[in-house]
């Protein structure tokens, strides 16, 4: 049986280091791409369109009609999964802003966004190929058939294979300097003997990061005993901009942040504001205002939107004693301002 929308996608595990081939068997490495997980469905009528599923099920092909269009490239009964992406001509790299912006553009103005912000899809695996599915196929023999997929019908942009290889010293390079790309965040680490499990985690992750400071601008839990961080910089004129929240702090953090900390009086910049739980989340947490006169060392993913605000949760490293918030990155300057 065919295909047909939604279809759950295999997930991945995030880990800190590359899992031994001993567990898995011999592994290949695939670059991970800060974009929009999708599935995409060539028709099988002649009259049908391609469809976009989003994770979570739902479809977006009205968003991305340049995608639409170039579906003529690609031939039917085809089920691709990948990142859509986005690219900003006028800075001339990927945009995960502008990938929001389109996501959430009504029909009349996807158009428009689209000769600004084109769209691409960076295909890794293929689960299904003239209406017959492959997810029982090994990784292996379904790489074979995707790359096969793209030289036989020559397909270029906005169709992009995703770059992968075997060898585990390439893979750490790609870690290492392809990160320091705009839209790079890491790899993903799959069996090349594993089949494709819809919705299990059987693909790990490993996301670059880096230490820089930021200001503790307010905290969860009390004030003795703080669960979370919420962090900020300062922008050009001084104002402390919200860049992101810390992962819950383990108890010795915890204590020593508490030991430190004080309650913020009048005048502070984030009075009024609401914190979400988590990026994209509509819950907001309860949280206390401190004096920003703390700096701490963090620990964080290239998943940054511009000014520097982080997407995921950053690790709490160290409160950085020595440091005054004046020798903190500024908002714009993000995250580059790494303090090794």
């Amino acid at each position: 049986m065919a295909l047909r929308p939604p279809v759950e996608p295999m997930l991945a595990q995030a880990v800190e280091s590359v899992p031994g081939p001993g567990v898995l068997g011999e592994l290949a490495f695939e670059q991970k791409f800060d974009g929009y997980r999708t599935l995409l469905f060539t028709p099988t009528e002649p009259d049908g369109r391609l469809l976009l599923q989003t994770r979570r099920g739902a479809l977006v092909q009205d968003r991305f009609p340049d995608l639409v269009a170039a579906a003529d490239k690609l031939p039917a009964g085809l089920v691709l999964d990948g990142e859509l992406v986005v690219w900003d001509t006028k800075a001339d790299q990927l945009y995960f802003e502008g990938l929001q912006r389109r996501t959430a553009a009504s029909a009349r103005s996807a158009r428009r966004l689209a000769a600004r912000l084109p769209a691409f899809f960076i295909a890794f695996d293929i689960l299904q190929q003239d209406e017959s599915e492959l997810i029982s196929y090994p990784y292996r023999q379904r790489r074979l058939r995707l790359e096969a997929l793209f030289a036989g019908h020559r397909l270029s942009a906005p169709w992009t294979l995703c770059p992968m290889t075997t060898d585990l010293i390439k893979a750490q390079q790609w870690l290492e300097s392809w990160t320091e790309i705009s839209g790079v965040e890491g790899i993903v680490v799959k069996a090349m003997n594993q089949p494709y499990l819809p919705g299990h985690r059987g693909w790990y992750k490993l996301r670059r990061r880096d230490t820089t400071e930021a200001i503790i601008g307010a905290v969860t839990g009390t004030l003795i005993r703080p669960q979370l961080l919420l962090l900020g910089r300062r922008d050009e004129t001084g104002l402390l901009q919200p860049v992101g929240r810390t992962a819950p702090l383990r108890p010795e953090a915890a204590r020593l942040v508490g030991g430190n900390v004080t309650a913020a009086g009048t005048g502070h910049p984030w009075s009024g504001r609401r914190f979400a739980s988590a990026w994209g989340s509509r819950e907001v947490l309860e949280v206390t205002l401190v004096r920003p006169e703390l700096v701490a060392e963090i620990s964080a993913d290239t998943a940054v939107d511009r000014g520097g605000v982080f997407r995921h949760p950053v690790r709490f490293k160290r409160l950085r004693l020595d440091v005054t918030v004046e020798e903190v990155p500024l908002f714009s300057a993000g995250p580059s301002a790494a303090t090794g």
